[in-house]
């Protein structure tokens, strides 16, 4: 099943994202604010799953500097 926002309902991307947070924290720490805003454009249906996987690994990489 494809997960971009023409394919999904918001209640779908919410479950999505549950999940994915839930696996994620389980080894890893909790994601900043500034990727639950990313997250969030991402149920709203705003942004999709690409460029939202683009903005968080730009944003972790700047931090690494």
């Amino acid at each position: 099943m494809e997960y971009s926002e023409e394919n999904t309902t918001k209640e779908i991307r919410q479950n999505l994202v549950k999940k994915a947070l839930a696996i994620s924290i389980s080894g890893a720490d909790i994601p900043t604010t500034e990727t639950m805003k990313f997250v969030r454009e991402y149920i709203e249906g705003k942004e999709d799953l690409k460029n939202i996987k683009e903005k968080v690994i730009k944003r972790y990489n700047e931090n690494d500097k």
